[in-house]
């Protein structure tokens, strides 16, 4: 049995419960981080004191994106962890992006989410806004020549970004038209784990 150890308000470990979710692995999730605090014993296997982790049968894992490609590996067979390394480096290019687009989005996730109206920050949140949108510009020429960021069908590399799409599309800040980022993350929309993982409010 699979054990995901997070908070689900954490996009790391959104991504580790949508994707357990495609993969179809029976698993059960456990509140952990934040406003739940840590265990010692947690602690004990996971000493960066961060979220998400696993328990894979004893086998404790903690990184969410390496988290994915080891269920991927082990789960996914070749539909998510193609034998050609070319279409799996494809795939994989943009779970490694999504940590520059994380730390561009974040002075606006903090100040729109977390701080009350009074204590946001105008400046930053405008800054972070502007980058975002470069970001996503990039996102979207991309998806004009593939539906998904894995290529013909949605795989591993849409999981990263597909958490923090719904982020994007969620916090009140203005954002450019982008067609081809708007149709895939309404494909997104229409996946049950999508909808039950990620599409949860804001926190």
């Amino acid at each position: 049995m699979l054990t995901i150890w997070g908070r689900l308000n954490s996009h790391n470990v959104k991504k580790v419960a949508w994707f357990a979710q495609e993969l179809g692995i029976e698993h059960v999730r456990h509140d952990i981080g934040g406003q739940f605090g840590y265990t010692d014993a947690y602690l004990a296997k996971n000493p960066n004191a961060m979220v998400p982790s696993i328990d894979d049968d004893g086998f404790f894992l903690w990184e969410s994106n390496t988290i994915l490609r080891y269920l991927a590996a082990r789960h996914g067979g070749d539909r998510f962890w193609p034998a050609d390394p070319r279409a799996r480096a494809g795939a994989e290019k943009w779970m490694d992006w999504q940590a520059d687009f994380a730390e561009a989005q974040r002075p606006a996730f903090i100040n729109c989410v977390r701080r009350a109206p009074h204590e946001r920050d105008p400046d930053a949140i405008a800054s972070s806004t502007a980058a975002v949108a470069k970001k996503m510009a990039i996102l979207d020429a991309a998806l004009a020549h593939e539906p998904w960021l894995s290529g013909s069908a949605f795989g591993i590399g849409d999981v990263p970004m597909g958490v923090y799409a719904h982020t994007y599309f969620t916090i009140a800040i203005e954002r450019p038209d982008l067609p081809h980022l708007s149709a895939w993350y309404t494909r997104l929309q229409q996946r049950p784990g999508y909808a039950s993982q990620v599409m949860i409010p804001l926190t």
